[in-house]
């Protein structure tokens, strides 16, 4: 019986050997991204529950395959939907915020007739509204 040597022995380590390694560690690399991307869906989804969270989280770390695989059965279809609302409601939180920080800045107009009215009140002298125009006028 000849004796057992290791795999790389003189440097060696045949050619489909390194295939099937790389498979199997693009694959566990897969399943960890695949792990990662549900347990992001489980505790960002608002149509789970405190309790049904916990045992989604409970049961995709005891099972894990089997956990992932009932999971992606089960709440899969609705992953999608649940994404591209989060993107949606991003979205218009966005145009929202540069619309009112579009919208807060007067336009010159708008402040000319502020001037006015605080002229009119006795606010400002004639001197000082001929002087705020004047910097408004050349902004």
């Amino acid at each position: 019986m000849a004796p057992v040597t290791p795999l790389l022995t003189n440097g060696q380590y045949p050619l489909l050997d390194v295939f099937w390694t790389m498979m199997w560690l693009f694959l566990w690399i897969l399943w960890i991204f695949l792990l990662v991307r549900i347990l992001s869906d489980v505790f960002r989804s608002n149509d789970l529950g405190g309790w049904g969270k916990a045992l989604w989280t409970i049961f995709l770390i005891v099972l894990p395959y089997l956990g992932v695989l009932v999971y992606l059965i089960a709440r899969g279809g609705s992953m999608h939907r649940r994404e591209a609302q989060r993107a949606e409601d991003a979205d218009e939180l966005m145009r929202a915020y540069v619309r009112s920080a579009a919208g807060t800045s007067a336009s010159t107009a708008d402040e000319l007739s502020k001037l006015a009215d605080l002229r009119e009140r006795g606010v400002l002298t004639d001197a000082e509204y001929d002087a705020q125009k004047t910097k408004l006028l050349r902004a």
